[in-house]
C-alpha cells in the first residue's frame, strides 16, 4: 500500500513546521485516506506529570481526523468533537495515531481517530463532525495521491 507524507501547514499548532511552540506532527496516507502520525510529546504537553494534557489529545485528534477529512477533498472545520480517554498518554514514548472518514451525509463529513501507546493499546478515541468551511482557510487540498 502506498504511502505519502502529507504537507506541514506553516504555523499550525499541530502540524506546522514554522510554529515553535507547536507539536510538530508529520501526517503520513494511504491510498485508501487513512491518515497515520507516530510522534513522541515532551514537556511542553504536560499535564499530570508525566502525561500528556488532554487538550494535546485533543488537538492532534482533531487536526489528524481533519486531515483525513480535507485528504478526502474537503474543506472543512469541525463543529463537534467527542473524545474517549481510555489511558493517561506517556511523555518521551513513542505514540501513533489513525484516522480516517467514517461517513458522510449532505452537509457532514464524520471522522474517527484515536492514539495509540506503544504496544498498541487505545489511550485516547475519538470522533468528529465536520462541515464545510472553505471561507477560513486558502484552497490546500491533500487529495490526488498516486
Amino acid at each position: 500500500m502506498l504511502i505519502k507524507k502529507l504537507p506541514t501547514h506553516g504555523i499550525c499548532f499541530v502540524c506546522g513546521s514554522d510554529n515553535p511552540h507547536g507539536i510538530g506532527l508529520t501526517w503520513y496516507a494511504d491510498v485508501k485516506g487513512m491518515v497515520t502520525s507516530n510522534f513522541c510529546l515532551g514537556e511542553s504537553h504536560q499535564g499530570p506529570p508525566g502525561y500528556a494534557h488532554g487538550g494535546a489529545s485533543a488537538a492532534i485528534l482533531d487536526e489528524a481526523m481533519g486531515a483525513a477529512v480535507w485528504l478526502a477533498g474537503y474543506n472543512v472545520a469541525v463543529v463537534n468533537l467527542h473524545l474517549d480517554y481510555h489511558n493517561p498518554v506517556p511523555l518521551g514514548q513513542q505514540l501513533s495515531l489513525i484516522a480516517h472518514v467514517s461517513r458522510r451525509s449532505t452537509r457532514k463529513i464524520f471522522a474517527r481517530g484515536q492514539i495509540c501507546l506503544p504496544d498498541g493499546t487505545v489511550a485516547v478515541s475519538g470522533r468528529g463532525i465536520y462541515v464545510t468551511a472553505s471561507h477560513l482557510f486558502e484552497p490546500v487540498r491533500f487529495h490526488g495521491i498516486s
